[in-house]
């Protein structure tokens, strides 16, 4: 049998490698895949492994299988196998000592699996390092292995790929925390042979996170310490030093480090030897990854020693120098490793628990005021440093898409940046910084010889990333630069950010002074950008919205002018090259200013905007009724969306309602001929949800044919939108008794057919969208109108329904289920819902046993464990309601979890959890238990299965036991 595995997988691998036809080579590589999850891949892997005529593609492959089998399957092997399979490693590891290298890494990576898995005293007295340690000693021709498995240890303690429990991985690192030392004089012994220098360094830069014993003073004066800052001028071993170095900043700074005074010692040594790489910065013969570690080293120091530099002293300020010029450099990627740096240096300039630092709060204002004035060059210097960044290539336009996004971020973090400056030097200030660079690039761009748009259009974009911070009294610089904004190029993407700029100082236009007559002529370049391209007629549209909303009242005089514009742009014809998507904001803006007329104004111009919209849409319903259900949905959608915008902006509730009854005609033409259309159908519902949210009790005249036409097409077409609008009509009519008849009608109608829909997990799969829709809307209904919904028996289906629907991995369906049932346990304890405890007390008593199986199967993976959190919170409820019963519930169901997957003593830890959730624990103590449990459940995925097996959640059915009378 092993033989026939043997050559079926050096076959596999043959095909996978050299076979020309793809089908075959992903064949093969979808059986070795699956080959690596079965028992016999642990012989197959080891022979081949062990066999002089392996080939490299056999060894990689053998190497890679049997690291994660030891990794995730260990607890496949019977325990006496624990010896043969060290052994086996051992020899391979010795093999494998001279390489190749990527064979040799993978069975260090082993190695370090099994000792996590199994306990320290497997491996002798000392557990592993001292094991490593004598056979260092023992055969010391070996040691390029065993430095590897050294250097790998360490890191694998975090490697959640291994299948251990919890509790074995805190004892496997307090084992290596208490091996540190041999560890480090194991390093130490190695530093003498100078092939091995940068393992040395690589294993020293793992174990420093262990070193806990080992105080500054000692490592100041290190020799390991040593070799790593004096390494830092060696281009050959510099990324090594460096991560040693950056290992030894974050350890003088780590939780349990001490005091900063404890490790002065070390940082004395570290900071000189760091300031003094400041000139290999812009050594033009310095590789450029070289420059990068470097850089990172900077950044590093920057930010662990953020509190210190902040102080203010002369020894700060040239670190902040040095990393002034590696925020200079003109790469990007290695100019940016400084950015978290300046955020952090503000956020502490600024705080507001500086008292902490500095004293009374006498001397807080004082000393706060000192270091701003201090650090305030630094910051007017990093402006300048970061606002040439933006800056259009000349060549921008043969980018590819990657590259532009690259950009786009590019201008996205130095914006970041330049708003932290802005928190610092103060919004003012920074404009007027910025104002100058604008007015050079502006003189240059007039000059004949050198017609660049680019840096004004880069300036610019400076400062309306930063308009937020401006304050709306400043009148020194912005009426120059809005006055200078009509008399800019019209290249296309220096209109995009000038209409950008417009929208980002619309609060500002809006507290201009009247004199300054300021509005027309930007409206007038607004109304040129959505004239001239798609992107700029964006950011046109964009503005507009914004200039809208925040100088409303200064278009009392001006609607004429403003609804040509809408019209035009909504129309698609004049010129304009508005997109659909981009419509909505000149709809929104219209809207807006709709809101502040009087009502009889508002009226009309309601009307006068909704005709675009509306009379494309009756044009379709003339036509017949074959032609508007044969019509593309964006056909319908582009207009009815525009309405939704309307309906949710204009916030005047009785002009609004007018409108929908005048156009329910209308739309109920749409809703019976375009019921089976999904789009058009998410689209028409969204508009009237909008519609209620804003006409509330005002909607009376419409709701109840709203309500008739919901009912009715969801019998019939099943669309879940229909659910969705419903949870909207609950929320604003749910308490008025008026409505109760209609409202009555419709839970029963919509509920009653949803639940034939959901009947098995297969169901809520296939259709996650109606059981999301049905479960947002039936917590509705509990919040806003529980007697409508509780004391019936559809309510009763409704919690069947949902425990069928638990497991389900959609997102968000799943966490409206959870929530439903949350809402339910706790209905009876929350403020009136007193009422309802015996009938919810009923219903969860008898479905109880299985309820609290599922969601202990939920926690224990069938569940993705995003969800654990969701989960814990029903578990509590159900715990806080049922005390003694729940116990008795989740005794049963843990129980039924098989020895291999929970010892008795993790039994009895997550029984614990449960009983101590009944005697009101918090939910961020209880989901933090309930976590490990869940991981020691999920550790790999035989136990997962295992577990599942055993609880069977998707099998369970519930047999409800009628009150008897």
């Amino acid at each position: 049998m092993e033989a026939q595995a043997t050559a079926t997988v050096k076959e596999a691998l043959a095909a996978l490698y050299h076979h020309p036809d793809d089908a075959i080579r992903t064949a093969a590589d979808r059986w070795l895949q699956e080959f690596q999850h079965t028992l016999d891949a642990w012989q197959v892997a080891d022979s081949l492994l062990h066999d002089e005529s392996s080939n490299l593609e056999t060894l990689i492959f053998c190497s890679q299988t049997l690291r994660s089998k030891v990794q995730r399957d260990f607890e496949e092997l019977p325990s006496e196998a624990f010896r043969s399979l060290q052994d086996s490693l051992y020899v391979l590891l010795k093999k494998f000592n001279k390489g190749p290298q990527k064979v040799r890494t993978q069975i260090c990576i082993a190695i370090a699996a099994l000792a996590v898995h199994v306990p320290v005293e497997d491996w002798g007295a000392g557990g592993i390092v001292n094991w490593l340690s004598d056979e260092m000693k023992t055969h010391p021709e070996f040691i390029p292995g065993f430095l590897e498995l050294l250097i790998v240890l360490p890191q694998e303690t975090s490697s959640y790929k291994i299948a251990a429990r919890p509790e074995r991985r805190r004892q496997f690192e307090i084992d290596l925390c208490s091996s540190a030392n041999v560890a480090i004089d194991l390093l130490t012994a190695c530093m003498a042979i100078d092939q091995l220098k940068e393992q040395v360094l690589e294993g020293f830069s793992s174990w420093l996170r262990f070193c806990h014993g080992i105080s500054a003073s000692e490592l100041a004066s290190h020799p390991l310490v040593h070799l790593a800052l004096s390494s830092l001028n060696s281009g050959q071993f510099l990324e090594a030093a460096v991560n040693v170095t950056s290992e030894l900043i974050h350890a003088t700074v780590s939780h349990g480090a001490g005091t900063m005074a404890e490790q002065v010692p070390l940082i004395q040594i570290l900071v000189p030897h760091i300031m003094g790489l400041k000139e290999q910065l812009k050594d033009p013969s310095k590789d450029e990854e070289d420059v990068k570690a470097i850089a990172r080293l900077y950044a590093d120091m920057g930010e662990s020693y953020v509190d210190l530099i902040a102080t203010g002293s002369d020894d700060s300020i040239q670190i902040v120098n040095a990393l002034l010029e590696v925020t200079s450099l003109l790469e990007f990627a290695i100019s940016s490793m400084t950015f978290n740096f300046w955020h952090c240096l503000k956020r502490n300039l600024i705080r507001r628990d500086s008292d902490v630092s500095y004293g009374l709060d006498v001397t807080v204002e004082i000393e706060k005021n000192r270091r701003l004035q201090i650090f305030r060059p630094k910051f007017e210097t990093l402006v300048s440093l970061v606002s040439f960044r933006v800056e259009y290539p000349e060549d921008y336009h043969t980018f590819s898409e990657e590259d532009r996004k690259d950009f786009r971020h590019v201008r996205y973090a130095v914006s970041d940046v330049l708003l932290d400056a802005t928190e610092v030097l103060g919004g003012d200030s920074t404009l007027k910084l910025l104002s100058t660079k604008l007015a050079q690039a502006y003189g240059s761009c007039n000059n004949e010889q050198n017609s660049k748009w680019q840096p004004v259009e880069a300036t610019l974009f400076c400062i309306q990333a930063i308009a937020r911070s401006v304050s709306i009294e400043e009148r020194e610089i912005l009426p120059q630069i809005m006055s200078l904004l009509p008399c800019l190029p019209q290249h296309e993407q220096l209109l995009q950010t000038v209409c950008l700029t417009i929208g980002a100082f619309s609060k500002w236009i809006d507290a201009a002074p009247a004199e300054l007559s300021i509005l027309p002529p930007l409206v007038d370049i607004l109304n040129k950008g959505m004239s001239t391209s798609e992107d700029t007629a964006a950011a046109a549209s964009m503005a507009f919205k914004y200039i809208c909303e925040d100088c409303r009242t200064k278009f009392s005089g001006s609607l004429d002018g403003l609804f040509q514009i809408y019209h035009i742009a909504i129309s698609g014809v004049g010129g304009y090259k508005v997109s659909s998507e981009d419509s909505l904001h000149l709809v929104e803006a219209l809207s807006v200013i709709i809101t502040t007329l009087p009502p009889e104004s508002a009226s009309r111009a309601l009307e006068l905007i909704c005709q675009p919209v509306i009379n494309p849409l009756q044009e379709f319903i003339q036509q017949g009724d074959q032609v508007l259900q044969r019509v593309p949905a964006r056909h319908l959608t582009v207009h009815i969306d525009r309405l939704s915008s309307i309906f949710s902006n204009v916030k005047q509730p009785e002009v609004v309602a007018e409108a929908v009854y005048r156009y329910w005609p209308t739309l109920k033409s749409i809703f019976d001929q375009r019921a089976w259309d999904t789009r058009t159908m998410e689209s028409i519902c969204r508009s009237c949800k909008f519609a209620v949210r804003t006409c509330g009790r005002f909607m009376g005249m419409t709701i109840g044919a709203m309500l008739e036409e919901i009912q009715t097409l969801y019998q019939q077409h099943k669309q879940s939108c229909f659910l969705y609008l419903s949870s909207e009509v609950i929320k604003i009519f749910g308490s008025d008794p008026s409505c109760a008849g209609y409202l009555t009608s419709l839970i029963q109608i919509l509920f009653s057919h949803t639940v034939q829909l959901l009947r098995t997990i297969q169901d809520f799969t296939a259709r996650p969208d109606i059981a999301d829709d049905c479960y947002l809307l039936a917590s509705r209904c509990i919040r806003y109108c529980p007697d409508l919904f509780i004391p019936t028996e559809t309510f009763q289906r409704l919690v069947d329904c949902a425990m069928a629907g638990i497991t389900i991995h959609h997102r968000e369906a799943c966490k409206s289920i959870l929530s439903f049932l949350s809402d339910v346990i706790d209905l009876p304890n929350s403020s009136g819902g007193g009422q309802y405890r015996e009938v919810i007390n009923t219903i969860i008593l008898q479905r109880g046993t299985t309820l609290t199986r599922i969601m202990i199967a939920a926690l224990t993976g069938a569940l993705p464990s995003g969800r654990l959190e969701e989960v814990s919170y029903v578990l509590l409820s159900l715990s806080r309601a049922f005390g003694e019963d729940m116990l008795n519930w989740a005794r049963e169901s843990i129980n039924l979890i098989p020895p291999q997957a929970l010892t008795d003593a993790e039994r009895l830890r997550f029984f614990n959890i449960i009983s101590d959730a009944t005697s009101g624990s918090s939910l961020h103590n209880i989901t933090d238990r309930f976590g490990e449990i869940s991981d020691i459940c999920r550790r790999n995925k035989t136990v997962q299965d295992l577990v599942q097996s055993a609880l069977r959640p998707q099998d369970l059915t519930v047999t409800v036991v009628r009150q008897q009378m």
